[in-house]
């Protein structure tokens, strides 16, 4: 039970529910959340529905095999950084979790594949990306941040790519993802060591600007901007407060608290999306997730 208790902890299964709401606000994005509310005799609704859990099984395989080999990676610094992981504590190999790493990494594109050609190629580009991080972008000061976003905003083209002729229509959502993630990235590196000040005040900055643009998008759509409005003002609230208050002391221990607070919040920020596209209700659904990724995060690590 503890080797696959900690299998389990290298798949981070809390960030898992993060990606499933990536999915579930590109859902809302391709227009057919407004479908399924349109259509009450099931012909629309039941092959949607279908696409949508394909897509959130895809999601739970590209996350956790990402992540999963994250710490294939890092085993050999992990032993002298974080040596309570399961790889450098010996309760998992880096032959066991290079094995579980690619076998989540191919249900995520064979799951892809049950929807339609352009999702198995969003699903092949998002793996493609997060071994690239893994391996080597990660390490880059600049590059770096921008990568792992880039997972993020593919992860989110991949929900919307239940309808593939919406993706030319709402691309340009990836890239709000793309910007908060690099924020969480850029703000991470203090995680150990602490300090970097600039870091934490560029994601700072950053995050504004994410507020802003989901704010801009809101109104610019049929839904009461007011609804987007208050799902971001509880977004600001969760990401805030650990933020400055690492920014002020620059203590490992508070800048790692920061970094589990926007790595969680990462799902009111795709209910806020959902909100400007569908309307608060299903805003509130994609919310919902929220305290499971929160209950599970009390057992499992988040970063």
């Amino acid at each position: 039970m503890s080797k696959i208790f900690a299998h389990l902890q290298l798949m981070r299964p809390a960030n898992i529910i993060t990606a499933i709401a990536d999915i579930m606000a590109g859902f809302a994005a391709s227009g057919v959340v407004i479908q399924v509310l349109a259509f009450d005799d099931g012909y629309i609704i039941t092959p949607h529905i279908h696409a949508l859990l394909w897509l959130i099984l895809s999601t739970v395989g590209l996350y956790g095999g990402g992540v999963v080999f994250n710490d294939v990676f890092d085993a050999e610094l992990d032993k002298v950084e974080r040596p309570e992981r399961a790889i450098p504590s010996g309760r998992a190999s880096v032959a066991s979790a290079s094995i579980l790493g690619a076998t989540l990494l191919l249900i995520g594109v064979v799951a892809a594949w049950q929807v339609s050609v352009a999702s198995s190629l969003l699903a092949l580009l998002t793996a493609g990306l997060a071994v690239l991080y893994d391996a080597w972008g990660k390490h880059q000061r600049l590059f770096g941040p921008v990568n792992m976003g880039l997972c993020r905003g593919a992860n989110l083209l991949l929900g919307v790519s239940v309808l593939p002729e919406a993706l030319p229509k709402v691309w340009y959502i990836a890239l709000l993802p793309i910007v908060y993630i690099a924020a969480i990235t850029m703000i991470s590196r203090g995680e150990v060591h602490g300090g970097n000040r600039k870091a934490l005040q560029g994601g700072m900055l950053m995050y504004v600007l994410v507020i802003g643009a989901i704010l801009v998008l809101a109104f610019l759509t049929a839904n009461p901007w007011w609804q987007a409005a208050m799902f971001l003002a509880l977004f600001a609230y969760l990401i805030f407060p650990s933020l400055i208050k690492a920014l002020a002391t620059q203590q490992p221990q508070l800048i790692g608290k920061a970094v589990k607070a926007g790595v969680l919040s990462l799902i009111v920020m795709d209910a806020a999306l959902a909100t400007a596209f569908a309307g608060w209700p299903y805003g509130m659904l994609v919310l919902l997730l929220l305290p499971v990724s929160l209950g599970i995060a009390r057992t499992f690590a988040v970063t």
